[in-house]
C-alpha cells in the first residue's frame, strides 16, 4: 500500500485497489470511442494512414494516462481530444488549406507553451482575461460543430445547392444505420450503462454487416507503424499570423477543456480542499496534460487532453492515479486490436459525435442571456462554429464582438488589456489574410 501511495497518491482510507481498477476500466470504456473516431477523421487527409493514426492515438492516450498517474496522481483519463481533432482536420487542414504537418507543428508548439505556462504559473492570468460567458460559449459551439460533422459523415445532412445543407436519404444506407446507432447509444446512455458509447459503436457496426456497410477486416494484429506520421513537422511557417492563430486556438481550447474537466469532476467527487477551495495537485495535472500533448504531436496526432468521461470512473469510486494507470493499461491492450477498430464505419461513430456534441453544449445553460453585451458575443461564437465550419472563426468572432460591443456600451472595466490585444490581432487577420 505504501508503494501505491508513493506512486499514485493512493489512499486506502478513501478507496480500495479493486475500486480503482473498476473505475479505470469504466473510464476506458466511456472514452475508448476515440480509437474508432480518430482514424476515420484523420484518414480523410492524404498521407495519414488510418492504421498509423490508430497506433498514434493509442500511444498518445497511454502517455497521457501514465503521466497523469505518476505526475498528477489523479483519476483522469487522457487521449487526443474531440473538438481539437475536428479543428485539426476540418479547420486547419481542409478549411485553411494547410498540411497536416503544419497542424502537427502547431500542436507541438502548443504543448511546449503549455509546459512553460505551467512552470511559470501564468495560465491563471490568461484564464482570468477571457470573459466567463465566452468560455461557456466556446464549449457549446464546439458541441454543435462536432454534432454537425457526425451528421455529415453519416449522410444524415448533405449538400443542397438551394439551401447549402439539407436532409439526406435517411431510409437507407449509412444515414439509416447512423440513426439506428443513435437510438441504441442514446438509450444505453440514458439508462447510465457503463461504456454506452463503445457498446453503441460495436452494436451499430454489427448491424452494419448485413446492411453491407461494415467491412470486417479482422480482430487482432501487430500495431501499425507510426513512421509515416512520426515527427513530421513543418517549421517554415512558424512565424506566420495563421500559425499564431492556430497555436492560440489549440492552446485556448485545450486549456479550458482541461480546466473545466478537472474543476468540475473534482468538485463533484468532493476532492476539492474545503479550506482553500483548491484542487490538489492541479499544477501537476496540467503538467501531465502538457507533456502528453507535446509527445502526442511527435507521435502524429492532435492535442491530447483530459477527458470529461473521467467523471464516470470518479463516480465509480476512483480517487487516485491508480485509476489513470489502469486506463493506460487498457489502451496498451487495444494496440493489438487495430483491425477490429478500423472495421468500424463512419456511420457507427457518427452517433457518438452527435452525443458528444450534446454533452459539450451543457455550458450554454450558464451563459447570462439577459445581458446582451455578454450574450450577443457568446451567441455569435456558438453559431459561427458550425455555420462557418470553423472553430477558429467562431472564437475570433466572439472575442472581437465582445470587445467592440462593450467599448461602445462604455463597459471598459469588463475588458482586460489581453482582450484588447487579442481582438486587435484577430481584426488584422481578417483584414490582411
Amino acid at each position: 500500500m505504501e508503494m501505491l501511495k508513493k506512486l499514485f497518491g493512493f489512499d486506502p482510507k478513501t478507496s480500495t485497489v479493486r475500486t480503482e481498477v473498476l473505475a479505470g476500466i469504466t473510464t476506458f470504456l466511456t472514452m475508448s470511442y476515440i480509437l474508432a473516431v480518430n482514424p476515420g477523421m484523420f484518414g480523410l487527409l492524404d498521407g495519414m494512414p488510418a492504421g498509423a493514426v490508430f497506433t498514434a492515438t493509442a500511444l498518445a492516450a497511454i502517455v497521457g494516462c501514465l503521466a497523469m498517474a505518476f505526475i498528477g496522481k489523479l483519476p483522469f483519463g487522457l487521449a487526443p481530444g474531440m473538438g481539437l481533432n475536428a479543428f485539426f482536420v476540418f479547420t486547419v487542414c481542409m478549411g485553411m488549406g494547410y498540411t497536416w504537418q503544419f497542424a502537427l507543428t502547431a500542436v507541438f508548439i502548443e504543448g511546449i507553451l503549455f509546459i512553460l505556462m505551467t512552470i511559470t504559473n501564468i495560465r491563471e492570468a490568461i484564464v482570468n482575461a477571457i470573459p466567463q460567458n465566452l468560455r461557456y460559449a466556446i464549449g457549446a459551439g464546439i458541441g454543435l460543430f462536432i454534432a454537425f460533422i457526425g451528421m455529415q459523415n453519416a449522410g444524415i445532412i448533405v449538400n443542397n445547392d438551394a439551401t447549402l445543407v439539407g436532409l439526406g436519404d435517411i431510409t437507407k444506407g449509412s444515414a439509416l444505420l447512423a440513426i439506428i446507432g443513435l437510438v441504441i447509444t442514446g438509450v444505453l446512455y440514458a439508462k447510465n450503462v457503463r461504456g454506452a458509447m463503445l457498446i453503441g459503436i460495436l452494436a451499430t457496426t454489427l448491424i452494419g454487416i448485413p446492411m453491407g456497410i461494415t467491412e470486417f477486416q479482422g480482430v487482432m494484429s501487430m500495431p501499425d507503424t507510426i513512421a509515416p506520421i512520426f515527427c513530421k513537422f513543418e517549421w517554415d511557417k512558424i512565424f506566420t499570423l495563421d500559425m499564431l492563430v492556430v497555436v492560440f486556438t489549440f492552446l485556448f481550447i485545450d486549456m479550458f477543456d482541461t480546466m473545466g474537466t478537472l474543476i468540475g469532476v473534482c468538485t463533484k467527487a468532493d476532492m476539492v480542499d474545503k479550506k482553500t477551495g483548491r484542487i490538489p495537485r492541479l499544477k501537476d495535472a496540467f503538467m501531465a496534460d502538457a507533456i502528453a500533448t507535446t509527445i502526442g504531436a511527435a507521435l502524429g496526432t492532435s492535442t491530447t487532453t483530459t477527458y470529461v468521461e473521467s467523471a464516470s470512473g470518479v463516480a465509480q469510486g476512483g480517487r487516485s492515479g491508480l485509476t489513470a494507470f489502469v486506463i493506460g493499461c487498457c489502451f496498451i491492450i487495444t494496440l493489438f486490436f487495430s483491425p477490429l477498430f478500423l472495421s468500424i464505419p463512419a456511420a457507427a461513430t457518427a452517433p457518438v459525435l452527435i452525443l458528444v456534441g450534446l454533452l459539450m453544449i451543457e455550458p450554454i445553460t450558464k451563459i447570462d442571456l439577459g445581458d446582451f453585451s455578454e450574450s450577443i458575443p457568446a451567441f455569435a461564437c456558438i453559431i459561427m462554429m458550425p455555420l462557418a465550419y470553423s472553430i477558429s472563426d467562431g472564437i475570433l468572432t466572439g472575442m472581437i464582438l465582445y470587445v467592440i460591443i462593450n467599448i461602445v456600451c462604455g463597459n471598459f472595466k469588463k475588458i482586460t488589456p489581453t482582450m484588447y490585444i487579442l481582438a486587435t490581432l484577430f481584426i488584422l487577420k481578417y483584414i490582411f489574410i
